[in-house]
């Protein structure tokens, strides 16, 4: 568990569920082996291993953003479909877990 500023509190765990992210119809990844990283105020966002993940699919981005609890964060994109999945190649030692994992904006989970 890590606590930052006034309470702010990130946990990151496996995953006991599958985890599919697609969009439209395309299947970009598809995990039994996900991370769930568990922030204050912000939703659960699970984090799919690289080799579960469709990098062929995937083209880097410009786009850098930080976060004070998690560090800095690359984006890829998909044709239409800008920024839609992020990772954080060098996270802060609190979440060191969560390294080169990628984290789509919406993912199946059952």
């Amino acid at each position: 568990m890590t606590k930052g500023l006034k309470g702010h509190v990130i946990t990151v765990e496996p995953s006991d569920r599958h985890v599919r992210a697609v969009h439209g119809e395309q299947v970009l990844a598809e995990s039994d082996g996900a991370l769930v990283l568990h922030e204050t105020g912000c939703p659960d966002r699970y984090y799919i291993p690289p080799q579960d993940v469709r990098v062929d699919l995937l083209t880097a981005s410009d786009t850098r953003t930080h976060c004070p609890f998690k560090g800095d964060a690359s984006y890829w994109s998909l044709p239409g479909a800008a920024d839609l999945v992020w990772a954080y190649p060098d996270p802060k030692p609190e979440v060191a877990e969560i390294r080169d994992h990628f984290c789509f904006y919406d993912v199946k989970v059952s």
